[in-house]
């Protein structure tokens, strides 16, 4: 039961002196629910390796966390972008492109 509705939800609070972000209660839930199953399946790979399961299927479990982290950093992004990113440029911080672009370069790495 994936879903990637963020709309409503507000990412980042520019006003306060240290910057929060804020997710309605759906983004949030959604999050962590995907967080304790990638939690769950990091346990699971310690599990494995201490039982010295064959190499091939540790490597693919991996695969799937890697993927699974993906997908969380894909929606927090795009939170992201259409709230803190739409804020700031429309008070016309600019700064916030350059910021963003150093984020993306470290998701896509």
């Amino acid at each position: 039961m994936k879903s990637n509705n963020i709309q409503g939800s507000v990412c980042c609070n520019p006003s306060e002196s240290e910057r929060r972000s804020h997710h309605d209660d759906q983004a949030k839930h959604n999050l962590m629910s995907r967080l304790n199953r990638i939690e769950g399946q990091v346990r699971g790979l310690k599990g494995m390796i201490e039982k010295d399961t064959y190499c091939d299927d540790v490597l693919n479990q991996v695969a799937s966390v890697q993927s699974a982290l993906k997908g969380v950093g894909k929606l927090l992004l795009a939170c992201h972008m259409k709230s803190c990113v739409m804020e700031r440029m429309k008070e016309g911080d600019t700064e916030v492109l350059t910021e963003l672009l150093v984020t993306m370069n470290k998701l896509v790495k």
